[in-house]
């Protein structure tokens, strides 16, 4: 049930915090980096469905970067080869540049025990951060209070996204943090979390 908090008796933060990681990234894994196309042909077992994704494109910094390298790459071709060689070169540096821009794209996922943003150039090897359902205490529109600590961002700009904040506790429980990012839907974004938008 969304927004129930199990925990099993004895069991420290850390501990819950490790098995909703792990819950997590096995129902994730089971999924292909487009979970519209279903799940994997080496899931063993049908997963839950995901409570909410989205792609998040690459960062403005890495697209400005690759833009430079490919202008970098062509105009060495000049200089060194002349209009002819930079007429071969252009077709693998455009390329070469899409390559890593799509392979940069991320995915924000909603699992029945955590949120993750995943790298599609890393193939689902594993998470960058899951952070655990139980460790989330609230979720906002926009930016963060001036009494919230200070956010992570997580996430590009996207047209039609709306910025929202979410405020959660550490792995071990002692501390709280935050992260904002850019959702298509802050109502299911955060009702996938287990918590009301605020």
């Amino acid at each position: 049930m969304a927004g129930r908090r199990r925990r099993e008796p004895g069991e420290s933060t850390a501990e819950r915090t490790a098995r909703e990681r792990q819950r997590h990234q096995l129902q994730v894994g089971a999924y292909r980096f487009s979970p519209a196309r279903g799940t994997r042909r080496s899931a063993t077992v049908t997963p839950a469905p995901l409570r909410y994704w989205q792609y998040d494109p690459a960062r403005p910094w890495l697209v400005v970067t690759v833009l430079a390298v490919v202008v970098a790459w062509l105009g060495t071709a000049a200089w060194v080869g002349g209009p002819s060689t930079v007429a071969g070169e252009a077709p693998v540096a455009v390329l070469a540049g899409l390559a890593v821009l799509v392979l940069s794209t991320t995915r924000l996922t909603v699992s029945d025990a955590g949120v993750s943003s995943d790298v599609a150039g890393l193939l689902g090897a594993s998470s960058r951060h899951v952070l655990g359902t139980s460790q989330v205490l609230e979720v906002r529109r926009g930016t963060p209070p001036a009494d919230w600590p200070e956010a992570a961002r997580r996430g590009g700009r996207w047209p039609g996204r709306t910025p929202v904040v979410v405020r959660h506790l550490s792995d071990d429980g002692t501390t709280e943090r935050a992260f904002t990012t850019r959702v298509r839907d802050p109502e299911a974004f955060a009702a996938a979390l287990g918590r009301p938008l605020g």
